[in-house]
């Protein structure tokens, strides 16, 4: 059964997750709208909205989900297993192009890796017991922490951190401050790790490189990336990763904010004046988030803390906005799309990601073009939306609002059948 939620909540929620599907799976990377593209480096796009917003919703939930504040054993195991679900389905995303070691004579590949994505799946998404949940979190997050470091060649080089990780890590630590802390120390440690990350990025000298330096590759955090995660980053990047060590830190100040504006949600006073607070809190976020770029510039890849401002006020602005419409002035017959998006978060995350992967594997050869086959996703862009529009930009665009259609029909069937998942 779905339980009582902030309806404006999960329809930014759903939008965020829309968005998200949409750059990630262009017909072709070369073919973008610059809107739908990340910053080269300093700045923020469209696309550079998509993550923070996802952790400053994830924080936002937290009073909601835990009104109570109960704090014991049995909480601090939910948290720790919910988190660690969490992580393990995106290090399985990034473990899936690896996989091969089921062994089974005579199957395919491809057939041997649905069989293990949806045995995960199922084990980190399925409605089990406390106990059960709790032990095959740990087994799943044993066995591909062994195997990245077993000395496998598949393995040796295989991503550990990313998106889904990184909201792992923001959730349990949020969730905590939340359970154990009243709403002046969150502040306080929220600006303690904004204030800190920056001192340590502009202050703190990097070993090798010299003078503290806010450049690719040679920054405080790459260091620290590289020390601890030699061989086991984001492949573009290689010598850092854009969700590495040190830059989770400010992330975790996005998601307390988050959980902050959760808290005002929830004041009992009148929907009209939490708008009026909402408004004046994300305005100056805003405002706090630009005076800092100009010495500590907007970066979604440091993720600086001027981009955590910058962002959550954005975010905030973005909630009231809805919150006015939605659960003030009660105009919501336009929600349904992003609602069905918004309430199945990790199900599309995860099958989404998998998805584009499993195409790729599946090869075709075109009757009148011989020569190397193509993945099943590239030979349906090429022969299928390409032909139909003149500008190359328009038929990526038209790959991906596909891509976005499709898993709204299955979003749409799951929620009509009050089929829910959560980790």
């Amino acid at each position: 059964m779905l339980k009582e939620r902030l309806t404006s909540l999960d329809v930014f929620r759903g939008f965020t997750i829309i968005l998200m599907t949409i750059v990630n799976n262009p017909g072709s990377w070369g073919s973008i709208y610059p809107p739908l593209e990340h910053a080269e480096w300093n700045g923020c796009t469209p696309t550079d909205l998509v993550f923070p917003f996802f952790i400053f919703i994830m924080g936002t939930a937290v009073p909601f989900a835990m009104p109570n504040k109960t704090f014991d054993s049995t909480t601090f195991n939910k948290i720790l297993v919910r988190s660690l679900r969490i992580f393990c389905l995106g290090l399985f995303l990034n473990f899936f192009s690896r996989l091969d070691f089921l062994g089974l004579e005579g199957m395919p590949l491809l057939v041997e890796k649905l069989i293990l994505t949806f045995l995960v799946a199922y084990a980190l998404l399925g409605d089990f017991s406390a106990k059960i949940k709790t032990i095959l979190a740990f087994s799943i997050f044993g066995i591909l922490l062994f195997l990245a470091y077993s000395g496998l060649p598949a393995y040796q080089d295989v991503r550990l951190p990313g998106v889904l990780q990184r909201i792992a890590l923001v959730y349990f630590f949020t969730s905590l401050l939340y359970l154990k802390s009243n709403l002046k120390t969150q502040i306080i440690v929220a600006a303690i790790l904004l204030l800190g990350y920056w001192a340590l990025m502009t202050l703190v000298a990097v070993p090798g490189f010299g003078a503290a330096n806010l450049e690719k590759g040679t920054n405080l955090g790459a260091y620290i990336d590289e020390l601890f995660l030699k061989n086991h980053m984001y492949s573009q990047t290689k010598t850092w990763d854009p969700e590495g060590i040190l830059s989770t830190v400010p992330a975790i100040a996005s998601g307390i904010i988050g959980m902050l504006i959760g808290q005002l949600l929830n004041l009992p006073t009148s929907k009209i004046e939490i708008v009026k607070k909402m408004s004046f809190v994300g305005l100056g976020l805003v405002v706090l988030g630009l005076i800092w770029s100009i010495k500590f510039p907007i970066n979604k890849s440091l993720w600086t803390s001027s981009y955590v401002l910058y962002t959550a006020g954005l975010g905030t602005i973005c909630l009231t906005l809805l919150y006015y419409i939605i659960d003030v002035a009660h105009y919501s017959k336009w929600t349904k799309l992003f609602l069905v998006w918004g309430v199945n978060p990790m199900i599309v995350f995860f099958f989404s990601g998998i998805l584009p992967r499993v195409l790729t594997m599946i090869k075709i050869n075109h009757p009148e073009l011989p020569g190397e086959p193509l993945g099943f996703q590239s030979y349906f862009y090429n022969y299928g939306i390409v032909p139909l529009f003149e500008n190359p930009l328009n038929a990526s665009l038209a790959f991906a609002l596909f891509y976005a259609a499709f898993w709204s029909v299955i979003l749409w069937i799951l929620y009509q059948n009050k089929l829910f998942y959560k980790v």
